[in-house]
């Protein structure tokens, strides 16, 4: 069940407590391809199929780290619906941690938990921790901790 957010009260009351899980996407090769071009990064792991196949101990392709990070805000929006903002700013990821490569054609989708919300005079602090699960793997791609900040209008 997507949450949908109208003000800090409603926000608050998500704290300490499970938000949800969003659908499950398949990371393609097309997707890594992309993201090597736009970010300069063509490591053959990421890259070359074949090479990957014959050298790589998981004789596949796997997804940049950062690719998988990036992804965050699809799967947030899945799972929450922030409305009546002004602003929302992404404050920063804490504890983040890569368990797991994600090898291309893996499908994989981010579970997050609400840890704490707080009210700094008029602008709201949420701190939210996230997993991202890949399908039949016990190990979760990254966990950590991403933070928003939310400026809700009056």
């Amino acid at each position: 069940m997507k949450h949908i957010i109208e003000n800090f009260e409603q926000l608050k009351a998500l704290e300490g407590k499970e938000i949800g899980t969003s659908d499950w996407q398949t990371i393609t090769q097309e997707q890594i391809d992309k993201f090597a071009d736009v970010t300069l990064d063509h490591q053959w792991i990421h890259t070359d199929v074949e090479r990957a196949r014959v050298e790589s101990p998981f004789h596949s392709t796997i997804a940049h780290g950062y690719l998988t990070i990036s992804l965050l805000p699809y799967h947030w929006e899945q799972v929450i619906d922030v409305q009546n903002l002004k602003m929302q700013i992404n404050y920063g990821i804490e504890k983040l941690k890569f368990g797991q490569p994600v090898l291309t054609g893996s499908d994989v989708r981010v579970h997050a938990d609400m840890l704490s919300v707080t009210d700094l005079r008029g602008v709201v602090k949420a701190s939210i921790g996230i997993r991202m699960e890949i399908r039949d793997c016990p190990k979760p791609a990254f966990e950590g901790t991403i933070i928003f900040v939310y400026h809700f209008n009056k």
